[in-house]
C-alpha cells in the first residue's frame, strides 16, 4: 500500500488489584471465611482479550497500608482497577486510601444491578476503576465500564458497550428503580432471560451468551417485544 510510516498505539497497561482479608491465591487451603481470589483472573482474561497487557498485583488486604503498597506498584500503569472494598462497609477502605492518595473521584455508585459500588476517577497519571467484589458484579461491570476504558486507551472512538436487539421470548416481569443487566440467552433472535438472577451466582454467568439491558422503571414486557442486550 506504499504507507513509509504506520501510526500504531501500544497496549495499555492495566494493574490489577484484588483487596479483602477473605482472600486467597489459587492453589492455597482457605481458612474460616475465606474464598479464592477469582474475580482477577477473568477479568484480566476481559482485559486482555480487549487489548490491554495486565499487571495482576498481590492481594491487598484490609487496611490502609497493604492499600497503600498495593498502590504503589501500579506506579506507571495506564489504569487502575480494584476489585472489592469499594462499598460502605467496615473494611470497604478503598475509596478512602485512595483519596488520601490523592485520587480525583469522577463518580461512586451507579443506579444498576448487578454492580451498584462502582467507583472511577484519577490517581496521580493513572485512571482508576474500582469495580464491586461480587464475582457476577465485577464481570459484570468488567464489559459495561472497563472494557470501553480500554478501548479508548487504545485510541478508539470513545462510546459505551456496542449493544443489539433481539425479541423476548418469554414475558418478563417490571423492572426497579436501577437498569438491570440480566444474564440471558440469545438464539435465533430470540432472547431469554435465565430464571435466577442473584449476583452471586457465576454458574448462570457461566451459561449465559448475553446480558439483557433493562432500562429503569421499565414495564412488564410480553414476548415478542424488541429489546436491547450486550453479547458476551
Amino acid at each position: 500500500m506504499n504507507i513509509a510510516r504506520v501510526p500504531v498505539i501500544r497496549r495499555p497497561i492495566v494493574a490489577m488489584i484484588a483487596t479483602g482479608d477473605e482472600l486467597v491465591m489459587p492453589g492455597e487451603t482457605p481458612g474460616p471465611d475465606q474464598i479464592i481470589a477469582s474475580n482477577a483472573y477473568g477479568l484480566k482474561a476481559l482485559a486482555e482479550a480487549a487489548g490491554a497487557e495486565v499487571r495482576l498485583l498481590p492481594i491487598a488486604r484490609d487496611t490502609a497500608a497493604s492499600l497503600k503498597t498495593a498502590f504503589e506498584l501500579a506506579d506507571g500503569a495506564d489504569l487502575v482497577v480494584t476489585i472489592g472494598g469499594a462499598s460502605v462497609g467496615d473494611h470497604d477502605i478503598v475509596g478512602t486510601v485512595a483519596q488520601d492518595l490523592g485520587m480525583e473521584r469522577a463518580f461512586y455508585k451507579v443506579a444498576m444491578r448487578p454492580g451498584k459500588p462502582l467507583m472511577a476517577g484519577r490517581i496521580r497519571d493513572m485512571g482508576l476503576i474500582g469495580l464491586p467484589g461480587n464475582p457476577v458484579s465485577a464481570m459484570v461491570c468488567g464489559h459495561i465500564f472497563l472494557v470501553p476504558a480500554i478501548h479508548a486507551l487504545l485510541g478508539f472512538r470513545r462510546s459505551p458497550t456496542p449493544r443489539k436487539t433481539a425479541t423476548l421470548a418469554c414475558d418478563t416481569s417490571a423492572n426497579g428503580p436501577r437498569e438491570h443487566y440480566m444474564r440471558a440467552w440469545v438464539e435465533d433472535g430470540k432472547i431469554t432471560p435465565k430464571d435466577r438472577q442473584d449476583s452471586s451466582l457465576l454458574t448462570v454467568l457461566a451459561d449465559a451468551n448475553a446480558l439483557l439491558v433493562r432500562p429503569v422503571d421499565d414495564p412488564e414486557r410480553p414476548a415478542g417485544t424488541l429489546v436491547e442486550y450486550i453479547p458476551l
